[in-house]
C-alpha cells in the first residue's frame, strides 16, 4: 500500500509538474543570426513551441502540419515557434534545411537546449501550447499522422 501511494504521488507530482512549467522571455539567435526574443515572438493568445533536430524524422515529418497550424491561426493570436536544439557540430545544417522544409515560422538556434532543459523536456519533437502567461497549458511529445488534428484541437479548446 506504502508503495502504491509513492508511485501515485510521483505521478501526481511529475504531471502537475509538466502543467506548472512556466516559459519566460529567452533570446536565441535565429538562423540569420539574428538575436529574437520570446516576447517579440509570441503570439497575443498562445504560443505554440516546437522543439526539434536535424537528425529527428518525426520532426521534419511535422513540418507541413506546424506550417498549415501557422497559417490558419496566425490571424487569431497564435504563433509557432520553432526551437533547434541541434549542437555546435550540426547547428550548420539548420539554416539550408528550414529552407527545403519550406518552415514559414521563425525559427531559433538553442544549441545547449537551455530551454528544453529548464523544461525538462527530454523528447525530439515536443511541442508546448503555452499561453499569454507564459505558463506550459499543454504539451505532446513525438509526431505521427493524425496529430496535426490533435494540436488543432488543443489550439480551439483555448482559444
Amino acid at each position: 500500500m506504502k508503495y502504491i501511494v509513492l508511485i501515485a504521488s510521483f505521478l501526481i507530482f511529475t504531471g502537475a509538474n509538466i502543467h506548472a512549467q512556466q516559459v519566460h522571455n529567452f533570446t536565441f539567435n535565429d538562423i540569420q543570426n539574428t538575436p529574437r526574443s520570446f516576447n517579440e515572438l509570441k503570439g497575443e493568445k498562445l504560443t505554440l513551441i516546437d522543439f526539434w533536430t536535424s537528425r529527428c524524422k518525426p520532426c521534419k515529418k511535422a513540418v507541413p502540419s506546424l506550417n498549415k497550424v501557422s497559417e490558419k491561426y496566425k490571424n487569431r493570436g497564435v504563433r509557432v515557434i520553432g526551437i533547434n536544439c541541434d549542437g555546435p557540430r550540426s547547428i550548420s545544417k539548420v539554416g539550408p534545411l528550414s529552407k527545403s522544409l519550406q518552415i514559414q515560422y521563425p525559427i531559433l538556434l538553442d544549441i545547449n537546449s537551455e530551454l528544453m532543459n529548464d523544461l525538462n523536456l527530454s523528447a525530439f519533437p515536443t511541442l508546448i501550447l503555452v499561453n499569454t502567461k507564459g505558463k506550459v497549458i499543454w504539451f505532446h511529445e513525438g509526431f505521427v499522422t493524425g496529430d496535426e488534428e490533435i494540436i488543432f484541437d488543443e489550439i480551439e479548446k483555448r482559444l
